[in-house]
């Protein structure tokens, strides 16, 4: 069974960073993509990164590129999101995910249960 157990969040004031961590356990980590999602409150589920399984190719939302990093360590079976310049607005709890049709969140095969990211003004 596919298990993903995120960490990192926290409280962060405007323009620092963050990193987070997504450990994926039950099945050949690096035969797959993964990702990274958030929902703030009284939003919908946004896609917020992916990255294939080598680590080649990677592809972000355009509210985050140039701020966040995606990463993958396929021995260590993590997927990590550097966070740089944090705003108020990147408040959300941010879900690592698997079995990806691209950025759809309602296609997602596989949920971590979400790490809580604060950013004050």
């Amino acid at each position: 069974q596919v298990q993903l157990v995120e960490s990192g969040g926290g409280l962060v004031q405007a323009g620092g960073s963050l990193r987070l961590s997504c450990v994926a356990s039950g099945r050949t980590f690096s035969n797959y993509a993964m990702g990274w999602f958030r929902q703030a409150p009284g939003k919908e589920r946004e896609f917020v990164a992916q990255i294939s399984g080598s680590g080649g190719i990677t592809s972000y939302a355009d509210s985050v590129k140039g701020r966040f990093a995606i990463s993958r360590d396929n021995a260590k079976n993590t997927v990590y999101l550097q966070m740089l310049k944090l705003k108020p607005e990147d408040t959300a709890v941010y879900y690592c995910a698997t079995d990806l049709r691209g950025r759809n969140s309602r296609t997602v095969g596989y949920w971590g249960r979400g790490t809580q990211v604060t950013v004050s003004s």
